[in-house]
Formats: structure tokens, sequence, C-alpha cells
């Protein structure tokens, strides 16, 4: 199987949502289950139902960060020699050529993108123009609304 790229603070995060299921929320919705259970008839206890479908979704999520998890490979950006080429994990500074506006993007792994945070998948179109590419490079990036060219005004390993 392929492994996924994931950064260092994805895999934190992942982690850290996993620790926060398997050790909190898993065992509450057991109590929240149990305590159900006792009033009785459990086909029309909609205190039952609830816990059960919480539980169903608890465990889904576990299964799936572990799925996650099991086959991802995590790069550390920060240990990788800076050459100044676009790679996985790097932060970058780009120059909208149309406009003069400055963006900043860090590549991530696609369950870490988040266009708000200024994180991108490193499946999106803009990253996979920029893959490869060094600072000074003028990339065209193809989107919606047409071809857009930037230029790589910097390239940081953070």
């Amino acid at each position: 199987m392929n492994k996924v790229p994931m950064t260092v603070d994805g895999e934190k995060s992942l982690r850290k949502e996993l620790e926060q299921l398997k050790s909190v929320e898993r065992p509450e919705v057991i109590a929240a289950i149990a305590e159900a259970r006792e009033h009785g008839d459990l086909k029309e206890n909609a205190e039952y139902h609830a816990a059960r479908e919480q539980q169903g979704f608890i465990e889904g999520r576990i299964q799936e960060i572990e799925g996650k998890l099991s086959v991802s490979q995590v790069i550390d950006v920060t240990k990788l020699p800076k050459t100044g080429k676009v790679i996985f994990g790097v932060t970058v500074d780009l120059i909208n050529l149309d406009n003069d506006e400055d963006v900043r993007y860090r590549i991530v792994g696609e369950d870490e993108a988040d266009i708000k945070s200024g994180r991108i998948s490193v499946t999106s179109p803009i990253a996979r123009a920029l893959i490869g590419k060094d600072e000074g490079d003028v990339v065209v990036v193809k989107t919606p609304g047409g071809d857009v060219e930037y230029e790589i005004a910097s390239v940081e390993h953070l």
C-alpha cells in the first residue's frame, strides 16, 4: 500500500484526537449506555439510542484515525536540507503576478489542509504546480477562473 505523506504536526494532532477518543469519550459513552439500560425498555429509550449512535461514531473515528496513521509517512521538513526547492511540508511565499498580491501556503497532507489557516493539500492544483520548483521560478496554476501566474518568493522549512 502506498504511504500517505503527513507532517509532524498532523501526526501529533491525530494521535491527540485518538487518545481523547480512547481515554475520555469512549468510557463516557459506555457509561451513558449502561445508565440508559438501567432505565428499562430499550425500544423507547431515546437516551440509549443516542448513546449507541455516539458510540458508533466514536468507534468509526478511532478506526479511521488508526487506519490513517498506519499508512502515513511522517515527514519532518525541518530535518531536510534547505535547497530552495518546493517539497512536501515547506512553507511557500508566492507573489501573484496578475495583481501583486502576496500569499503564503504550507504544503501538507490531505487531512491537514485548511485554506483559512494557509495549509494546502499536497494534491491541490496549486501544490502540484509548485512541487519541484525553486525559489524565483514562475509557475502557472490552472484554476476554474483561468490560469494564474505566481512567482515563488521564498521556500521555508518551518
